[in-house]
């Protein structure tokens, strides 16, 4: 097995991948890592996790609002807060908004930020919508 020593973190791919010829889980590094965090963090209801019942965002309670400047503002202080609190190798800079699809209730979140460790400047879109017929709001991977 391949030792990772990577200064940014090393984690379990999101969503996990598995490598057969390996028997292992495909694991994540660096911005990577970071990324597929912020995707976790996100896609998480608080409550959900035993362990830190605090961890994640309540981004689906405003999910059948309109996307007024209050509630554009009251995503923002749960992503940011989120992020202040279980994401400490990064500084939200920027947060912004894209209603991309009216009838498809769906918004691009755009998010800009700093990794602390590097000063690198990074940017990451997190599409949130609810999938017809489905009770769990998803991000899709393929769009990030």
């Amino acid at each position: 097995m391949e030792i990772n020593e990577s200064f940014l973190g090393t984690g379990w791919s999101f969503p996990p991948r598995f490598n057969k010829v390996a028997k292992s889980v495909e694991m994540s590094s660096d911005e990577q890592d970071i990324q597929e965090s912020l995707k976790v963090l996100l896609s998480t209801r608080p409550g959900e996790r035993i362990m830190l019942p605090r961890f994640g965002c309540s981004l689906e309670e405003l999910l059948f609002e309109s996307l007024t400047l209050s509630v554009k503002t009251s995503v923002a202080n749960l992503i940011r807060n989120a992020i202040l609190y279980y994401e400490p190798r990064i500084d939200l800079i920027h947060i912004s908004f894209e209603n991309s699809d009216d009838y498809q209730g769906r918004v691009d979140i755009h998010l800009e930020y700093r990794i602390r460790s590097t000063n690198s400047r990074m940017n990451m879109v997190y599409p949130f919508y609810r999938i017809e017929g489905n009770d769990v709001p998803l991000a899709k991977t393929g769009d990030l």
